[in-house]
């Protein structure tokens, strides 16, 4: 199977459309004539993620964060965006990623489903109901209802058991009473209008800094800060097992969640 064939699997699974305006998924590097035998997955196309690809002698990189935001007008060895490329073209590695088409399609909705909640619909609605194609509204996180009423602290130790992460951040009271939550993997730090329009308790997210969590304390919104990589390392998983599915005859390897930080 070539790339082209792979990238019309992907783009099924989360059309370009569904991406932001501001935003850069799609086939990035490399040719769409390259024959696959494996394919690597990472949150990031970091050193480390194509020196793992190079490793695993995969032929495709597909990461949920693109790469290349800006205009690229130069590719040399002088800065660490011309590093990356030349190494993925050097070592024939085309390179994919899927970003907020991806959060659009499926992470929202995934990431909500760990969590176990209920009477979900999308946190803030980009891809309207299509009543004669019969499609739901989509849209960029997830509101619902958590499995059971309990604490900000139990609905933080909650989120750390459900995505596997170590420590947690939160804004507010920690006795104070959650039932209803908002999701927004990711930088999330512009939902809290978003939050408080579907009647959500408490918004889980990342990049959440000092002004934007008091901000949001002082409107009623309690805070759950579980990081950027947090929630969106389930990116990963859900491909690898998406892929291993429609690819029988390609290997499929990932990056093992690891934040690429350290709480000390």
């Amino acid at each position: 199977m070539n790339v082209r064939e792979i990238m019309d699997i992907l783009e099924t699974l989360a059309p370009l459309e569904y991406a932001m305006s501001w935003d850069n998924p799609g086939l990035l590097a490399g040719r769409s004539d390259t024959q696959v035998s494996c394919i690597y997955l990472a949150l990031d196309a970091t050193e480390t993620a194509i020196g793992a690809a190079q490793a695993a002698g995969a032929q495709m990189l597909i990461t949920h964060h693109p790469m290349i935001f800006s205009p690229v007008k130069h590719i040399n060895d002088e800065d660490f965006i011309g590093r990356r490329l030349l190494t993925l073209i050097e070592n024939h590695i085309s390179y994919a990623a899927m970003h907020t088409n991806f959060d659009v399609a499926v992470m929202g909705t995934l990431a909500a489903d760990i969590l176990g909640l209920t009477e979900q619909e999308p946190l803030q609605v980009t891809v309207p109901a299509d009543c004669v194609k019969k499609t739901p509204a989509l849209g960029i996180g997830c509101a619902g209802r958590l499995v059971a009423p309990m604490t900000l602290k139990a609905c933080a130790e909650f989120v750390k058991q459900a995505f596997e992460i170590p420590a947690v951040k939160i804004f507010g009271n920690p006795d104070a009473p959650v039932s209803r939550a908002a999701i927004c993997p990711g930088s999330g730090k512009h939902m809290t209008e978003w939050a408080l329009k579907r009647g959500c308790d408490v918004l889980i997210t990342g990049d959440i800094d000092h002004h934007e969590g008091i901000d949001a304390n002082s409107q009623g919104m309690l805070i759950i800060d579980a990081g950027h990589h947090g929630i969106e390392h389930i990116f990963a998983d859900f491909m690898a097992d998406y892929l291993k599915k429609r690819l029988p005859g390609v290997r499929i390897e990932k990056e093992a969640n690891c934040p690429p930080f350290t709480v000390i």
